[in-house]
């Protein structure tokens, strides 16, 4: 039997016993949204994050959004206006970008499979390419000729090191993302014979990572390499992506990323980059660290059964709108996300239960024999750590379900 990990819910104050987002009773929250399951973010978590984070590190470090994490356009627009930059993945992301009233010249699109269309976008948009093939050198400076605008470039560099304790390792080795370390001089003078508008390079090593000592790491490891290459570059760098990397807690044991090394190591790079690379611009791109602990799923329990001495908390929402919490989304081994019975938050008559989805598959398990307060039909399932990778991180289209709202509160 797992014990609840509620640590997250301190961030959610209790109204009336309910959890509450953005001021809002979870009840009324769900009466106003007009059905459940949802998605729920609180705006002011979302603005704290980003003061809080702007307050540890140092003030020459700017701070983009990579909004993979979170495309909700109502989010975006309040991100755009709390960051320095926004990180896009595709045409798509750029075009809610764009809306979001960001100035182009601080978006940056990276992404290894970017359609000849995309790239098209993104030049005529004026917004900064990570190149992350030859392939798209040669298409950006034929869109370049076409539309008579230059084209803005960064190179992104597959590095030799990867960011160690990583949750999802996004550089060294063989990967599909960017240009291999070995292979960016031939590629900084492509850019030069092409005539490109060549700006600096995108160092993105992993994801979800706890351990300070490793982000530290990868991002002096970084600063070296970029050195290294700038030595090739057709121009001097006005930009640097040092990449991001920042985890959030998400099960029992695990603790916060603790920012004071990170900062104290970010400070030094400065300093070195200021000498080694006069004028470039030192930018870490977060997701998930920005928006994941300001989100919420919330799903009602449709049914309570009892199966061979289990309780069984049937709910209308599942896998197929948080596939993360599912176990599904890249654990190896399945672990509980923190959940809560978010209207009976002070209930004292507690039981194991597990919560499932209304799908047809055993996978279909938001919660795993947990201790939760007491349920029955018509209660609200929260799932914490829910603001980043959800909605459309997950196959919403399985067993034709309908769809998950999300609100901004």
């Amino acid at each position: 039997m797992s014990t609840v990990h509620e640590g997250p819910a301190w961030r959610f104050p209790v109204i009336g016993g309910e959890l509450s987002v953005g001021g809002q009773p979870l009840s009324l929250l769900a009466a106003r949204v007009g059905r459940t399951p949802f998605f729920a973010y609180d705006r002011a978590l979302l603005t704290q994050r980003v003061h809080d984070l702007r307050q540890a590190l140092p003030g020459t470090i700017s701070l983009h959004f990579a909004m993979k994490a979170n495309p909700m356009p109502a989010l975006v627009c309040h991100m755009a206006g709390l960051v320095d930059g926004i990180d896009v993945a595709s045409g798509g992301e750029l075009g809610v970008a764009l809306d979001s009233g960001m100035d182009p010249h601080e978006i940056s699109f990276a992404g290894p499979g970017k359609s000849e269309q995309e790239l098209g976008q993104a030049v005529a948009a004026g917004v900064l390419v990570n190149a992350e093939s030859m392939r798209e050198l040669r298409l950006l400076a034929d869109w370049q000729a076409r539309l008579g605008r230059a084209a803005r470039v960064a190179v992104r560099v597959n590095p030799d090191f990867e960011l160690k304790s990583s949750g999802m390792k996004m550089g060294g080795g063989p990967k599909q993302f960017g240009i291999d370390v070995e292979q960016v001089p031939a590629a900084l003078r492509e850019i030069a014979t092409l005539g490109l508008g060549f700006e600096g390079f995108h160092i993105f090593s992993g994801s979800q990572n706890l351990r300070a000592d490793s982000i530290c790491d990868a991002q002096t490891k970084t600063l070296a390499l970029a050195t290294r290459l700038a030595e090739h570059a057709p121009a001097p760098l006005k930009v640097l992506n040092l990449g991001g990397g920042f985890g959030i807690p998400y099960f029992p044991g695990e603790q916060a990323l603790d920012l004071a090394p990170i900062s104290a190591n970010l400070e030094r790079i400065a300093e070195q980059a200021a000498s080694e690379l006069p004028g470039a611009e030192l930018v870490i791109e977060l997701g998930r660290y920005l928006v994941g602990e300001a989100g919420v799923y919330v799903s009602r329990v449709v049914d309570r059964k009892v199966s061979r001495g289990e309780v069984f908390l049937v709910l209308d929402g599942g896998l197929h709108h948080q596939l993360a919490a599912s176990g599904n989304f890249g654990q190896v081994i399945r672990k509980n996300y923190p959940v809560a019975i978010g209207n009976r938050m002070l209930s004292d008559q507690r039981e194991q239960a597990s919560a499932v989805g209304p799908l047809c598959t055993p996978l279909d398990l938001l919660a795993d024999r947990m201790e939760l307060a007491q349920a029955q039909p018509g209660d609200l399932v929260v799932v914490f750590q829910s603001g980043a990778y959800g909605l459309t991180a997950s196959p919403s289209r399985f067993l034709s379900h309908p769809g998950a709202q999300e609100v901004l509160v």
